[in-house]
């Protein structure tokens, strides 16, 4: 830069890091009290109990995430309806991360112990409540457990 030029603004210390996109499902099935029971899976790598969810592949859209998530942890081909609330918290990592969720069906499969989750539970919306490790996961729970 020559004499006399002026010199525009200093770029930015902080760099924004963009949001991290996941998604997945509530897996729900009737239960025998005619209300519902929903599918919780356990992750040892966080000691922790939550719905099955994942991050999106890039070009992969959130719908396509969901059921590759649901299927890849629990073994379960599903089918969605209703979208859920999303919810928005900081990752491990520091990273604003926006989980969007569905209702979703079994079609078919099982669970087989993989190395994302050890162990699944199907448990009334009660024992969900007990069961989960994140207050945010509440409100998706009874959103997707309402009559």
């Amino acid at each position: 830069m020559g004499l006399g030029e002026r010199q525009g603004p200093p770029a930015l210390a902080a760099v924004v890091s963009e949001a991290v996109h996941a998604a997945g499902g509530v897996v729900r099935r009737p239960g025998p009290d005619g209300g519902w029971e929903v599918l919780l899976a356990h992750r040892p790598r966080y000691d922790d109990w939550t719905f099955p969810k994942g991050k999106r592949d890039p070009g992969e859209d959130d719908e396509a995430c969901a059921l590759r998530e649901i299927e890849e942890e629990c073994g379960l081909r599903c089918a969605l309806g209703a979208e859920l609330p999303s919810t928005r918290y900081t990752d491990q990592k520091g990273r604003p991360k926006v989980v969007r969720y569905w209702v979703a069906t079994v079609l078919s499969g099982a669970f087989a112990p993989n190395d994302e989750v050890d162990e699944v539970r199907w448990v009334s919306p009660g024992e969900a409540r007990d069961l989960l490790s994140y207050d945010r996961d509440l409100g998706v729970l009874a959103a997707a457990t309402a009559p």
